[in-house]
């Protein structure tokens, strides 16, 4: 959420500034519930000055003996008056709040003006893609030639956008997970967190899911309960309204969920595979850090991301998103892209982002700075990676002739010393 003075004293710069993400700010009717706000403060501070005269007026003429009914009358009318004030500030307190809630952040300075991802900015290529000597297959094709990805049992159990992996592919799939959680943790100071997969809407309120996303969110309505989008939703909002010393930043964190999405608005987009589903596993990253290193906290952030890929020897790209490009929350975010040898394209495998205070603002999320006084933390994440779609770019780019896949060198140990996966 951004900060509300912000808009008051300086709502041309934010409107232009949202402007870039292709966002209209209504000013009209933020301008009419703060003018309804200061009206209603300016008359009750008026009202309490005049009941705060009464009250010293009465016991002057208490003191003389004279007759204060006409002034107790006076003051039992400011009462009721001050009340029903104090009713109508708390309502319209109430619908600035939800308003503020459906504005999104502003984007860094740094980030490229853009309409949509047409306008996203190549910052750097990692690896070249592998020439093939025969006709490449997508993972679709592969996985179920070798009867170990089945979407007809999925189909069954669940409907649409979603999967059954099985045996060596299956396999694969825990390896990949348990070797980015290895990664992060031994090598790149995060803590592992084993979180809840269902979270109130004060979490989802907090992180930006709610309320501009609820179409996406899988809902338990008798339990007010929401299965989480991705693992940001829980790690993040575990310091929901608490206040950090500033000497135990940064905080770093990593957690492996399955995430569940509704993908309301990806209507006929990916339909074939496991690039687009339901449920889907990720490993995800998130730090907490003072405000003057979150920009350095990003770019280190993405190099943790992009040395799984590395290690995978995976080919891929960096991308700058543009202001129409990126998400709700996001001040800047870059994405990376794996290349998909079947699509001939890249896709996102990872989305990196700086927050700001933004999402703090709205979770009360704080450090204790160094004069004793609370700030907002900045919060930050990146999926290092999604599996399943690490996954899908591993059957890809490691296919064989015959059908079968090669395993990457490092995943060997993870594979039980496996280096092919086969018909079995």
């Amino acid at each position: 959420m951004l900060d509300i003075q912000q808009l008051r004293n300086n709502l041309p710069e934010v409107q232009k500034r949202l402007a870039f993400r292709g966002y209209t700010l209504d000013v009209l009717a933020f301008e009419k519930l703060d003018s309804s706000r200061r009206r209603v403060q300016l008359e009750t501070e008026e009202l309490q000055a005049k009941r705060n005269a009464l009250a010293r007026q009465i016991g002057q003429l208490k003191a003389k003996g004279e007759d204060v009914s006409y002034s107790m009358a006076e003051v039992g009318g400011l009462a009721e008056r001050l009340d029903a004030l104090e009713i109508e500030l708390k309502d319209i307190q109430k619908q600035m709040q939800d308003f503020m809630l459906t504005v999104p952040n502003l984007p860094h300075e740094s980030v490229p003006a853009g309409c949509s991802e047409a306008d996203n900015i190549e910052i750097r290529r990692v690896g070249e893609p592998r020439i093939f000597e025969f006709a490449v297959q997508d993972h679709v094709f592969l996985g179920e030639g070798l009867s170990q990805i089945d979407f007809a049992s999925s189909a069954k159990l669940s409907g649409s956008r979603f999967v059954v992996l099985k045996s060596q592919i299956a396999k694969l799939h825990r390896a990949l997970a348990q070797f980015m959680l290895d990664i992060h943790t031994a090598e790149h100071g995060y803590t592992e967190l084993y979180v809840p997969y269902l979270v109130n809407s004060d979490s989802m309120r907090g992180t930006g899911q709610l309320p501009k996303f609820a179409e996406d969110l899988f809902f338990a309505p008798e339990d007010n309960l929401y299965l989480i989008p991705t693992a940001e939703v829980p790690v993040t909002n575990m310091l929901r309204d608490e206040i950090i010393p500033q000497d135990l930043l940064p905080l770093k964190y990593v957690a492996h969920t399955p995430c569940f999405r509704r993908e309301a608005g990806a209507a006929g987009r990916d339909t074939r595979g496991m690039i687009r589903q339901h449920q889907f596993d990720k490993v995800e990253l998130v730090q907490f850090v003072h405000p003057e290193q979150s920009y350095e906290a990003l770019e280190e952030l993405l190099k943790n991301a992009e040395s799984i890929l590395q290690r995978l020897e995976l080919p891929y790209r960096v991308m700058a998103l543009c202001t129409g490009d990126m998400g709700f929350s996001a001040a800047k975010t870059y994405d990376i892209e794996v290349w998909l040898p079947a699509q001939g394209a890249y896709r996102e495998i990872s989305s990196c982002s700086n927050f700001e205070s933004f999402q703090a603002r709205r979770m009360q999320a704080r450090l204790r700075n160094s004069r004793g006084k609370p700030e907002l933390l900045h919060t930050l994440n990146g999926s290092a990676l999604a599996v399943g779609r690490t996954l899908v770019a591993i059957l890809e780019n490691y296919q064989n002739e015959d059908g079968s896949i090669s395993i990457p060198a490092v995943l060997y140990r993870y594979m039980g010393g496996l280096k092919k996966i086969t018909q079995v």
